[in-house]
C-alpha cells in the first residue's frame, strides 16, 4: 500500500496539471488568433478603448473644473457694505461682535480710504477718481465663514448680517460656488451613468465578436463535443479572447486618457499663471489608470462567457 501512494498522488496531480496546461494553451492560442487578424482585432479594440476612454476623459475634466472652483472659491467671504456716514468706532464694534460668533472665522474691516486705494490700482479708475471732491465709499467688512460650514448655515449667517443695523448691502460670494458644486454633482452622476452605458457597450462588442468567432468554427466545435469535450473545455479559448480584448483596450484607453492630460497641460498652465500659479492640472489617479485594464478584462471575460455559454447551448 505504501508503494501505491506515489501512484495515487500522481493520478490526482494529472488533472490539475492538464487543467493548467489547457489554460496556458488557451491563453496563448487565443492571443495568436487575435494577432492573426490584426485589422479586425485593431478595429474591435479601438472601439472598446474609445468607449472606455470617454468616461475617463469626463472624469478628468470634472476634476479640473472642481480644482478651478476651489481656487476661485478659496476666499468665500461675505462682503458687508455699511451705510454712508457710519463712524469707524461703530464699525469696529460691529466687527468685534461678529468675531465672537461661532460661525465666523475672521472679520476684516476696510476703511473708505483703503477701498479708494484698491480702486486706484485698477486699470481705468485712477483718472476718474481724481475728479471726485470727496470719498463716496463706505466702510466695508469682509466676513469669512468657518471652514466646512454647511450651505444652510452660511445662508443663515448672510440673513443675520443683512438684518443688522447700519448695513446697506451684503454680497455673498459663496453662492456661485454652491451652484458650481451642484453642477459638479450632476456631472459626476452623468459620468457614472455614462460609464455604465459604455461598459454595457463593451460587453456587447466583445459578445458579438465572440459570437461571430464561434459561428465561424461551429464544425470544429461540433467535432470536439462529439469526442467528449466538455463545454468548459470548448469555451475556454473564447473566454481568454474576451480577456485579451478587454485588457488591450483598457491599456489603450489609459493611454488615451494620458494623452488628454498632456493636451490639457499647456492651456491649464496658462490659466494657472492668470491665478498666480494656484491652479494645477489634476491628473487621473494612478489607481484609476491601473484599474481600467483590469475592469476592461473582466468585462471582456463576462461578455465572452455569456455569449459562448449561449452559443454552445444552442450547438448542443
Amino acid at each position: 500500500m505504501v508503494a501505491d501512494a506515489p501512484r495515487v498522488e500522481r493520478s490526482r496531480a494529472r488533472p490539475v496539471a492538464s487543467w493548467r496546461e489547457h489554460h496556458a494553451w488557451s491563453a496563448a492560442a487565443s492571443f495568436k488568433r487575435l494577432m492573426s487578424r490584426p485589422i479586425g482585432t485593431l478595429l474591435t479594440v479601438a472601439v472598446m478603448a474609445l468607449a472606455l476612454a470617454l468616461p475617463l476623459t469626463f472624469y478628468l475634466l470634472l476634476g479640473n473644473v472642481q480644482k478651478l472652483g476651489e481656487v476661485l472659491g478659496q476666499n468665500q467671504t461675505v462682503s458687508m457694505f455699511m451705510q454712508t456716514g457710519q463712524a469707524g468706532p461703530t464699525v469696529e464694534l460691529l466687527a468685534t461682535k461678529l468675531r465672537e460668533r461661532a460661525d465666523v472665522a475672521s472679520v476684516t474691516v476696510k476703511s473708505p480710504q483703503q477701498g479708494m486705494d484698491e480702486l486706484a490700482k485698477m486699470q481705468g479708475f485712477s483718472g476718474a477718481l481724481h475728479t471726485l471732491d470727496s470719498n463716496p465709499l463706505p466702510y466695508a467688512l469682509e466676513v469669512l465663514p468657518k471652514p466646512g460650514l454647511a450651505a444652510d448655515d452660511v445662508s443663515r449667517l448672510v440673513q443675520d448680517l443683512r438684518g443688522m443695523s447700519g448695513v446697506d448691502l451684503v454680497q455673498d460670494s459663496g453662492t456661485w460656488r454652491q451652484r458650481l458644486d451642484a453642477l459638479l454633482g450632476v456631472g459626476n452622476r452623468v459620468v457614472m451613468v455614462l460609464a455604465a452605458l459604455l461598459a454595457l457597450a463593451v460587453l456587447l462588442v466583445v459578445g458579438n465578436t465572440v459570437r461571430v468567432d464561434i459561428a465561424s468554427r461551429s464544425e470544429e466545435i461540433g467535432v470536439l463535443m462529439l469526442v467528449g469535450a466538455s463545454r468548459a473545455f470548448v469555451r475556454r479559448p473564447y473566454l481568454y479572447a474576451g480577456i485579451w480584448y478587454g485588457l488591450i483596450s483598457g491599456l489603450l484607453a489609459a493611454g488615451i486618457a494620458l494623452l488628454v492630460e498632456m493636451a490639457l497641460a499647456e492651456p491649464v498652465t496658462r490659466l494657472s499663471h492668470a491665478y498666480d500659479g494656484k491652479l494645477e492640472v489634476g491628473a487621473l489617479p494612478l489607481w484609476v489608470l491601473g484599474a481600467v485594464p483590469v475592469v476592461a478584462a473582466v468585462l471582456g471575460w463576462l461578455g465572452a462567457r455569456l455569449v459562448s455559454a449561449w452559443q454552445l447551448r444552442k450547438a448542443a
